[in-house]
């Protein structure tokens, strides 16, 4: 029984602690996703570590723990937050039971009274969570291309607290210059966080451009396998990280261990699945661009998208590389012609979300951004006739095929 508690109690020292045998090498980012927070469990010699799945733990004494109750800690979610802090280059994580728990969490950072400048082309629950429900708070918000630094500029108060991005922007994939925003964000007194979903860890990594928060849907690129639901919020912070687990516990919006440990599978093939989607995606972007069927292509990796040249500069893999993710959005002329080209792809499903192996289709206007009041889409060019694309990881010619063939259909 001695043995067993020894045994016990080093695991949860390596959980809280990390790795710091991984330090002496300086690993890679593959390396860091399959390992940090990953260590074999050392009773019975397991290459991945158990699932945790318990509400409760035992307690020496009174006041006497290391883990009390899962909604405050729980082992797998640590491993968790250890490993995505190591490939965020933060000095920690809070993992939340949704991407809108953890930006709302973000947003609970704040008080009354205060303001925060925000993408205007964000995730329409982004807008919804601020619009509908932090506003009955006496939060107030400026919507803003923050594209445009002069804008984000001009948009700051005394009242400003926080700078809110989404680079790029979903859907119309518009890019804001982290490193540049994060310079005025510190000479204004104010905090910037920056979603960082569409590009994941692997393509762009904001707290090493001097952003202040990170945030992720776990859901999407970091999970990739479309079966888990989660969030989470990094910094080098510790004082902000502190704030973010105050809040964690008290709210209780948390991923179940169980979630959590899918998320850590996931994670050790992050950057190959990474590589894929960029390869597929740049490959139908082209495909897509030569079209005559389509008004527009929204996609980075274009020489034709207005940010091409910012995306080459803050989109870069662990080895410095250009990438732009797997993500593209195009533009047909209505809606109807919207929905012929959708009814004639096989491979890719219509469905929310993005992110995961397999290719996704998505009808803003109606599905994700339907929050969003039908002008302030038109402003923001997101027609009816906008169509985004999640690009997989299947093969290259298949996928090609499908695009070809719902193009002919038309």
């Amino acid at each position: 029984m001695i043995l067993v508690t020894a045994v016990v109690e080093k695991n949860i020292k390596s959980v809280t602690e990390g790795t710091t045998d991984l330090k002496k090498i300086n690993p890679g980012f593959s390396t860091r996703a399959i390992h940090v927070g990953q260590e074999p469990e050392e009773l019975t010699g397991a290459v991945v570590p158990p699932i945790f799945q318990t509400s409760t733990y035992q307690q020496s004494g009174f006041a006497e723990y290391t883990f009390d109750y899962s909604r405050a800690d729980n082992p797998t979610r640590k491993n968790l937050e250890h490993c995505i802090a190591s490939l965020e280059e933060g000095t920690g994580a809070v993992a939340f039971g949704s991407g809108m728990a953890a930006e709302s969490a973000i947003f609970s950072l704040l008080s009354a009274g205060d303001h925060i400048i925000l993408s205007d082309n964000v995730y329409g629950g982004t807008y919804r969570v601020m619009d509908k429900i932090f506003s009955r708070f006496g939060l107030t918000a400026s919507w803003v291309n923050t594209s445009s630094i002069d804008s984000i500029r001009s948009a700051i108060t005394k009242q400003t607290r926080l700078i809110f991005i989404e680079t790029p922007t979903n859907p119309m994939m518009q890019l804001t210059d982290i490193a540049q925003t994060a310079k005025l964000a510190k000479d204004s007194g104010v905090l910037l966080a920056v979603d960082n979903t569409f590009m994941s860890p692997y393509f762009q990594r904001p707290l090493s451009l001097d952003a202040d928060l990170v945030v992720h849907s776990t859901t999407k690129y970091l999970n990739g396998h479309s079966d888990v639901v989660g969030g989470i919020v990094i910094s080098k912070d510790e004082s902000l990280l502190e704030r973010l687990r105050f809040i964690q516990m008290s709210v209780g919006a948390i991923p179940g261990p169980f979630d959590c440990w899918l998320t850590l599978r996931s994670l050790k093939t992050l950057a190959v699945r990474m590589q894929a989607h960029h390869r597929n995606a740049m490959a139908l972007a082209h495909e897509l661009y030569d079209s005559s069927a389509f008004k527009q292509v929204f996609y980075p990796g274009l020489t034709s998208h207005p940010h091409h040249e910012l995306a080459k500069k803050q989109q870069v893999d662990p080895s410095g590389n250009p990438g732009f993710g797997g993500m593209i959005s195009v533009e047909l002329k209505d809606i109807d012609t919207a929905r012929r080209f959708v009814k004639y792809l096989h491979i890719f499903t219509l469905a929310e979300s993005l992110g995961g192996v397999e290719s996704l289709v998505c009808h803003p206007a109606t599905m994700t951004h339907a929050s969003v009041p039908a002008e302030k889409r038109l402003l923001l060019g997101l027609s009816d006739g906008l169509v985004r694309l999640s690009v997989g990881i299947e093969d290259t010619h298949d996928l090609l095929t499908d695009i070809r063939g719902a193009l002919a259909a038309l």
